[in-house]
Parts: structure tokens; C-alpha cells; sequence
């Protein structure tokens, strides 16, 4: 008796369902996804359990070190410029279309006006190591932070603060930008902290 034969069928699967299911999911990471802004420092949040996310639009962040230095960032480039414009306004400092290109490129500044024009002149690794060495003056004789925060505010009604200061940063230096943030009548900001893990028991 004679064996039987079978049929040998096709392996071929389609992928072509799959790829576009791959390619429609890494369309949309890519347009719904946000880019962390560089920082000049690193700074460890202190822990909180308050779980309220910040806005997303609109916000100026005010950055603090262990050391005390302050910096600043905006999440629009167009409400960035006006601003430097206006301080530049206020501190009898002129900025070429250059300078100012190259502060909308920065994604966090904290030089005194005095020095920024010094400062947009260098290359970006060189403003890195700068801005480490530096901060935005918050003391009682210069403080150009109160000025900053003034013209950012009359640029943009809407703007949102937000505070990022290490766990490590003193007091002293907290409690000075808030009571700059105070004479402005500046009353509602966010505190940016990391999650605090609670145990059940």
C-alpha cells in the first residue's frame, strides 16, 4: 500500500497589517510625545504625595540649585524674545537679530544682564559650563529676577509658575524667591517634587 502524500502548504504570512500598525504607533509616539528641556544643573526634587500635574502650556519654570543660583526657562520661544527684549529695554542692553536667535535656542538662561550679551556669543558647550558658574541675581541690591518675572508676566497674562529646587537648596534662598514672587503679587505657583512612595501599613 502506497503512502500518503501531503500537501506542502504556504509559510507566507502578510505583514502588511503589521506594519502599518508599527508605523501608525510610531507616528503617534512622535507627535504626542514632549521633549525634556535641557537643564544646566542637576537638581533633586524633594518628595511629596501630591500627585497634580503641572500644565503643560504656558509655563515659566524657575529653576534652583544647592548652591542658591536661580535660572529660568519659558516653553515659548515668542514670549522668550519679548521678554529679552523688554529686559533689554530695561537694562539699557541692544540685541542683534544673531544674539537674539541665539537666546530662543537656549532652553534654560540665568546670567545677569550685564553678561548676556557675552554670553549668546559663546558656543552652546561653553554656555553650559557658564551657566553653571552663574545664576540670575535675587539679591536685595540687584534683583533681576523681580525684573524678569515683571516683563514675562506683561508679555503673557496667561503664564503658569512653576518652582524646581533641589531638596538640598537653603531655605534663605527659597524663601527670597518667593517673597520676590510676593511683591510682584505673584500668590499661585506650583512646587515640582517627585513622588513620594507611602507604605500601607
Amino acid at each position: 500500500m502506497g503512502r500518503a502524500t501531503i500537501k506542502k502548504k504556504s509559510t507566507f504570512i502578510d505583514m502588511t497589517a503589521m506594519s502599518d500598525v508599527t508605523v501608525l504607533l510610531l507616528t503617534f509616539f512622535m507627535l504626542t510625545s514632549t521633549f525634556v528641556k535641557k537643564e544646566p544643573v542637576q537638581v533633586t526634587t524633594p518628595s511629596s504625595v501630591s500627585e497634580i500635574k503641572i500644565p503643560e502650556t504656558d509655563i515659566l519654570q524657575i529653576l534652583v540649585n544647592p548652591e542658591g543660583r536661580v535660572f529660568m526657562s519659558m516653553d515659548r520661544q515668542g514670549d522668550l524674545l519679548a521678554v529679552l527684549e523688554a529686559m533689554g529695554k530695561e537694562y539699557g542692553v541692544s540685541f542683534t537679530t544673531e544674539e537674539m536667535k541665539a537666546f530662543s535656542l537656549t532652553p534654560t538662561f540665568g546670567v545677569p544682564m550685564q553678561r548676556m550679551k557675552a554670553f549668546l556669543a559663546l558656543p552652546q558647550e561653553k554656555q553650559e559650563a557658564v551657566l553653571k558658574q552663574e545664576g540670575i541675581p535675587t539679591d536685595s541690591v540687584d534683583n533681576q529676577f523681580k525684573s524678569w518675572m515683571r516683563n514675562a508676566r506683561a508679555v503673557n497674562k496667561e503664564l503658569r509658575i512653576a518652582i524646581k529646587a533641589d531638596a538640598q537648596t537653603p531655605y534663605a534662598v527659597i524663601k527670597s524667591v518667593m517673597n520676590s514672587l510676593r511683591d510682584l503679587r505673584e500668590n499661585r505657583y506650583n512646587l515640582i517634587t517627585s513622588l513620594k512612595t507611602v507604605s500601607e501599613n
